[in-house]
């Protein structure tokens, strides 16, 4: 399970992340509701990669590169259109900087959405691709671990995410 961390700044994201704790722990306990056993072992719950600093900020456990299916993650995003050229401009002031045209908001998004890999994240991409990988990395996808779920060692995380080899 993969949401937002409970510090995101949409309400929305917020108390889904708040759901989603509760039922990292909830989904273990016997008897909450009879009609469904409780699980044997808890699933692995994942944070996506934010910048928000407080009250803690985002530890980078788990980095897949996504360079070669990066503009397929374009792709995704310019698909969700109110979101990326109509609402997070509006709220960031920066309206008058979307193109009109789909090519040049393909080209925008790019520019937009490429990030500098801090050096934390950097560091988790050497943990899972080796240090040399890890300095051709272009673009990665990072991900927290939920402390209420189940805590995957290296073999488990290399399971659920086999590109990391």
């Amino acid at each position: 399970m993969i949401a937002h961390r409970p510090n995101d700044y949409h309400p929305d994201h917020r108390y889904t992340a708040i759901l989603v704790q509760d039922a990292a722990y909830m989904v273990a306990v016997p008897n909450i509701m009879p009609e469904v056993p409780a699980l044997k072992k808890n699933p692995v719950f994942l944070y996506f990669q934010d910048f928000f600093q407080r009250p803690n900020p985002f530890r980078p456990d788990i980095a897949v590169d996504i360079t070669d299916v990066f503009e397929q993650k374009i792709a995704a995003i310019d698909a969700h259109e109110s979101q990326m050229y109509e609402w997070l401009p509006w709220i960031g002031h920066y309206t008058d900087q979307v193109p009109q045209h789909r090519n040049d908001r393909i080209k925008w998004l790019k520019e937009t959405r490429t990030i500098t890999i801090a050096e934390d994240v950097r560091s988790s991409l050497a943990k899972w691709y080796g240090h040399k990988k890890a300095t051709e990395v272009k673009q990665a996808e990072v991900f927290e671990i939920c402390e209420y779920g189940s805590q995957p060692d290296e073999r488990e995380v290399r399971r659920l995410f086999p590109m990391l080899g």
